[in-house]
């Protein structure tokens, strides 16, 4: 398995896992502002430039979002990750519950906009369902 880490810091670990195509970060800590938008804005260009359509969110150390990010990712971000061909989304929740509930939100949005996401409470589970979408 030969993977790129595109950013790490003590917020977090982004990565390019370049067999499966898929962009992955695990935050460490609470992330927001500059430090959050950052690392969407890179994995989002690695997205682009690999042609990668899957993301591997492991936010169990994250909690909710602040408004401004949420609306920025909403808005911005995501335009920008759909139009790279954006289709896989497994997601590792928050530890916390106000963090779940946040990112519920983001479930949501982005099932009805034809993403196919799934949620899981081990990030090697998630890795492995992303690795072979179509069984399940």
């Amino acid at each position: 398995m030969t993977s790129l880490t595109l950013l790490k810091n003590e917020f977090v670990t982004l990565q390019f896992h370049q067999d499966s195509g898929i962009v992955h970060h695990e935050f460490h800590k609470y992330i927001f502002g500059e430090n959050f938008r950052s690392v969407l804005t890179t994995g989002v260009e690695a997205m682009e430039k690999y042609k990668a359509t899957k993301w591997l969110s492991d936010d169990r150390k994250n909690n909710a979002l602040a408004q401004d990010d949420s609306e920025w990712a909403m808005t911005v971000w995501s335009a920008r990750a759909l139009a790279a061909g954006w289709k896989y989304w497994a997601v590792v929740l928050p530890e916390k519950i106000i963090g779940q509930m946040n990112m519920q939100r983001f479930i949501d949005m982005y099932k009805a906009r034809g993403l196919a996401v799934r949620v899981f409470s081990d990030p090697a589970l998630a890795r492995t369902w992303l690795e072979n979408p179509s069984n399940g």
